[in-house]
């Protein structure tokens, strides 16, 4: 009982329980919102809706451009420091993310109709599309504040921000079932630009002084850390693309109702994935600080520990019954409990895969081995979609996944274990003196 109030007291676990309810608050309010869609849209409306939020938030992901590991690897140092690079840091990294942003955005605008017309087919009118465009920059932005407050240690007031952000979204939807508006562009709006706006005004409140100080700051290239970002960067979006091909090739093969299933079921997965996210978040910058391997063994050991309790809510998943999906999503979404079942299966493995790609991406800064894996699992996944749909529909992605996550986890965990053997032992690590001082430093 010692070691688990210890461990409890821990200053992760607490940070990791504040963010992992905040998320849970949060995604309450998201559930509860695709509760009242249900209602109001049929499953082909709803797929539509999946399809087009879906592509913002893998635009979103993709022009993180690795981003997020620069901020988690490089922003805790200059915190401690409080030096003025702190800033210039912060703003070089927003500025080339926002330019390169620029250009993509730009370029959807012009091809999105025709995307969807060749590709998405979902049918929906332009001004859908373009705000579908504008919602990913206005993710990209809310990601790269969060990242940078998460790096701070704010757990608990971004969590806040984001929870009373949503209560506003879900009124807004409310106001429009009432007046007859709920249409799937507004809905997309409400989500995509009005949500983001809420939480940038309400940090602006507080910390309006910060905006000052980031505007007088420069802007240098070398803040961006293009080697290590933009390894990352592509890595991460072999996988971010990976996991929406599924439902971009249910959606390609003209699958009707089954993509609102399979959309809805998506949702489910991804909400429990961000219990994985809201804990990678927390241990990312300890492993960042490791160097032994006395130290990443507690670091491994400690992040299992963690990972346990979003691997039980995916085999709790996998055995819900069918009358909790009917009573919450309605009768005529109740093809979705069995594809649910099916896709919490492999998705176990995808909770296992973190631990080796915390220590190669922020322990041994290696992100070349999450590109090869990641290249494996995008390659298994869409090509194992492409023959499977057809023959199964919505229930041959989850074999693809399975077989895709397993291959990438095995790919990180060798190269892990290679790595980890090339680390120092506790005694073996270098010392030097600090100028002026008789003080020894690692």
């Amino acid at each position: 009982m010692k070691r688990v109030y210890a461990f409890l007291k821990h200053q992760d676990s607490k940070h990791i329980i504040i963010n992992t309810i905040g998320n849970y608050v949060n995604t309450f309010f998201t559930v509860f919102t695709v509760y009242i869609l249900v209602r109001i849209l049929s499953p082909s409306e709803y797929g539509v809706l999946s399809v087009l939020l879906g592509i913002a938030y893998v635009l979103a992901n993709i022009l993180d451009f690795g981003t997020t590991a620069t901020i988690y690897s490089y922003l805790p140092p200059l915190l401690e420091n409080r030096s003025f690079g702190l800033y210039r840091f912060i703003k070089s990294t927003f500025f080339y993310q926002t330019l390169f942003s620029f250009f993509i955005i730009g370029g959807l605008f012009i091809f999105f109709p025709f995307l969807d017309k060749v590709f998405f087919k979902t049918g929906a009118p332009v001004i859908e599309l373009y705000l579908t465009a504008i919602s990913v920059l206005f993710f990209i932005w809310q990601n790269f504040v969060i990242n940078c407050l998460f790096a701070a240690k704010h757990f608990l007031k971004t969590n806040v921000y984001m929870l009373i952000s949503n209560v506003i979204k879900t009124l807004v939807i409310f106001g429009l079932i009432l007046t007859h508006t709920a249409s799937i562009g507004n809905i997309i709006f409400v989500f995509g630009i009005l949500g983001p706006v809420i939480f940038f005004a309400l940090l602006f409140m507080e910390k309006k002084e910060l905006v000052f100080l980031l505007a007088k700051s420069d802007v240098r290239r070398e803040e961006f850390r293009f080697r290590y970002t933009m390894t990352y960067f592509v890595a991460s979006q072999f996988l971010n693309l990976g996991l929406r091909m599924d439902l971009f090739l249910l959606s390609y093969f003209q699958m009707g109702d089954q993509v609102g299933f399979y959309g809805l079921a998506q949702k489910i997965i991804l909400t429990i994935m961000t219990t994985v996210i809201s804990i990678t978040q927390v241990l990312s910058p300890s492993f960042s600080r490791v160097s032994t391997k006395e130290d990443i063994l507690h670091k491994l050991k400690t992040g299992v520990l963690y990972l346990l309790g979003p691997t039980a809510l995916f085999i709790i998943l996998a055995f819900v019954p069918e009358f909790i999906f009917t009573a919450f999503f309605t009768q005529k979404f109740s093809h979705t409990t069995g594809i649910t079942h099916a896709l919490a299966i492999p998705f176990i493995i995808y909770s296992i895969s973190n631990l080796p790609l915390l220590f190669l991406l922020y322990t041994v800064k290696k992100p070349r081995y999450i590109l090869y894996a990641n290249i494996v699992f995008f390659i298994i996944l869409t090509a194992g979609c492409y023959i499977l749909i057809p023959s199964l529909g919505m229930y041959g992605p989850p074999y693809a996944i399975g077989a895709g996550l397993l291959a990438a986890t095995i790919i990180m965990s060798v190269a892990s274990f290679v790595e980890y053997r090339h680390l120092p032992e506790p005694e073996k690590i270098p010392v030097r003196k600090k100028r002026g001082s008789g003080v020894v430093a690692a």
